[in-house]
């Protein structure tokens, strides 16, 4: 009966201890300065332990034996207190470190997460206006002397734009609607350059479904045309092809160009510019395109991975 009362007592004592300072770490995590501290907050609850213990038993009065046994334990009451305090408050002050260090982490992904959906808008907006200048450009070109074109020109325009929206929402898209989508934007230039402009698309049906990020395409294509047909006075043929390999989607666009009036290189123009930025924010890796010119034929090469 005494050793139970005496472990009841202590062990309540040393629960509410425990619990002061677990709940004092939860709301509050000592800096490396600050441990001395906690150090101290520990030494008192456990002198708050065996004191309590002291005075709180006597009152059940097991006899002048069991008080004299109180004070020759006291020190060891203590030493015992604090030791299992000082557990309780190491690993609390590691379990809420973590909490807050995965809070923190956390915050900083969402905050980059924001700040990379913020910078890829941006350039999803400096595509639009870039296009649609060209383009109201060479309707307002066709509308004196050839006027059922430049109409044709405006639905195909208003078609492209609208499936652009529907995009907007979209970080990545299967294959077939990119194409789908790039031929607009394609039929559109036909008309600007006539029979100057040819295209050749070669995707093998099971890259159909592969992803890519939306409106990826087409800025590389333009970039093709610009440096394909401004330079060049003969017809022009823009190939695109892609095909399925490693687990990634292997997109090529080739176009020819003129070396003694074109200097193609890596990151020429905002298309190419824009598209490795975009592939860096969304996979986080800057070898997933590259550029290179031989035999007159500038080719570009980008490689969208299958996740």
């Amino acid at each position: 009966m005494v050793a139970l009362a005496d472990a009841g007592v202590s062990a309540l004592l040393l629960s509410l201890a425990c619990w002061l300072i677990n709940n004092n770490l939860r709301y509050y995590q000592p800096d490396r300065g600050s441990y001395i501290y906690l150090l101290v907050w520990c030494g008192a609850l456990a002198a708050g332990c065996a004191s309590s213990s002291r005075y709180v038993l006597p009152f059940f009065g097991f006899g002048v034996v069991f008080d004299n046994f109180l004070k020759q334990s006291f020190i060891i009451r203590l030493f015992t207190d604090f030791l299992a305090i000082g557990w309780m408050a190491m690993i609390s002050a590691l379990f809420y470190s973590q909490i807050d260090h995965k809070k923190t982490e956390q915050r900083k992904t969402e905050a980059e997460k924001l700040a990379r959906d913020a910078e890829l808008y941006n350039l999803r907006q400096q595509l639009q206006p870039h296009f649609l200048f060209n383009s109201l450009n060479s309707i307002n070109a066709l509308i004196g002397f050839k006027p059922d074109e430049a109409r044709r020109m405006i639905h195909q325009l208003s078609d492209f734009l609208r499936g652009t929206l529907k995009k907007d929402d979209q970080l990545l898209v299967p294959l077939s609607d990119e194409l789908t989508h790039l031929n607009l934007y394609l039929e559109i230039e036909k008309v600007r350059f006539g029979h100057r402009l040819q295209t050749e698309i070669t995707c093998y049906e099971k890259c159909a479904k592969a992803l890519l990020p939306s409106m990826l395409l087409q800025p590389l294509v333009e970039n093709a045309i610009k440096f394909g047909l401004y330079d060049t006075t003969g017809d022009v043929t823009i190939s695109i092809s892609g095909e399925l390999e490693d687990n990634y989607l292997i997109m090529t666009i080739q176009n020819p160009y003129d070396s003694q009036t074109s200097r193609p290189r890596k990151g020429t123009g905002f298309g190419l510019s824009g598209v490795q930025r975009r592939l860096y924010l969304i996979f986080a890796r800057n070898d997933l395109m590259e550029t290179h010119a031989n035999d007159n034929i500038f080719t570009t090469i980008i490689k969208i991975p299958q996740l």
